[in-house]
């Protein structure tokens, strides 16, 4: 008769037990990337989650962590400009009070966290600028439904730079 360890029960490796048992039920990729944040000590930079600890060791779960974090980093990082704002909406519109959360991201501050270490600048770059954007353009309109689907980049572009709301429902 043989005897179920808890890494029998669960994937073989501490990464894709994250994934298969707390990732993929968060529904944003914006939801995860701050999940994965919250889990790293902002002052020493280790990450600590205790299940993953207790079944895997200190080590292979930090090592885990780090590379979910990364993984998920750039999934965020490689999202369409249109489907950032509508996952970063999805998220807020999830939370307690979205108005304040709002309020309180000014960029750079907090979102400087939401980075795992090992980020080329090139990517830290295009995560500061793009949401800055973003926060424009959810400041405007946090409520607002499913962004239009354009035709032309440049339509979209000039819309989110103007940091005009997205009309709702409309196609224009």
């Amino acid at each position: 008769m043989s005897r179920l360890t808890p890494n029998s029960i669960l994937e073989r490796s501490a990464a894709a037990d994250l994934f298969r048992n707390t990732l993929s039920r968060i529904p944003t990729a914006f939801g995860r990337l701050a999940y994965l944040a919250s889990l790293r000590d902002p002052d020493s930079g280790v990450y600590v989650h205790h299940g993953l600890m207790s079944i895997y060791g200190d080590k292979k779960s930090r090592q885990a962590l780090a590379q979910c974090h990364r993984e998920v980093f750039r999934d965020w990082l490689n999202l369409p400009l249109v489907e950032k704002t509508e996952d970063l909406r999805s998220y807020v519109n999830t939370l307690d009070d979205p108005a304040a959360f709002l309020e309180y991201w000014t960029p750079g501050l907090p979102s400087r966290s939401y980075l795992p270490e090992a980020v080329h600048g090139a990517e830290k770059t295009l995560f500061f600028d793009e949401f800055e954007l973003l926060l424009e353009v959810l400041k405007g309109a946090p409520e607002a439904g499913p962004l239009p689907v354009r035709g032309e980049r440049q339509g979209l572009a000039s819309k989110l730079l103007s940091k005009t709301p997205f009309p709702r429902g409309e196609d224009s």
